[in-house]
């Protein structure tokens, strides 16, 4: 059985899908952008701003289903360009200072709201 998840303390969605979805043990977490959840509005500023923002949001909505960071067992994390990737994990390795998460990066075209990061999460409850 599914468990839609939702939290005001992190960005609601912005189309068709859920903040998260908690099925067997397992929360999938949308691919979070940097939105304050307060002002509903994209932070303004460099990668290590936005990733920051992107973490928080991913902690509210972790926290929200029961579950933290040690919990994550994989992360996809894209980015509007590949040379913010070294800031963008300086920030990231922040959240896993131990036994990090599977995790694979990738560079696109472009993100929602013209935004420089987004990271989608699965965690699973041990």
């Amino acid at each position: 059985m599914k468990k839609i998840i939702h939290t005001s303390n992190a960005p609601a969605a912005i189309g068709p899908y859920s903040q998260a979805v908690e099925a067997n043990g397992m929360l999938f977490v949308s691919g979070q952008v940097p939105i304050d959840p307060k002002t509903g509005k994209v932070v303004e500023g460099d990668i290590t701003i936005q990733t920051e923002q992107v973490m928080q949001n991913i902690n509210a909505i972790l926290e929200e289903a029961g579950y933290s960071f040690k919990d994550v067992i994989k992360s996809t994390c894209l980015l509007s360009d590949m040379a913010n990737f070294a800031a963008m994990n300086a920030v990231y390795g922040t959240y896993y200072s131990e036994n990090p998460p599977a995790r694979a990066a990738f560079a696109v075209k472009d993100l929602p709201l013209n935004v420089l990061v987004e990271i989608e999460t699965i965690a699973v409850k041990n």
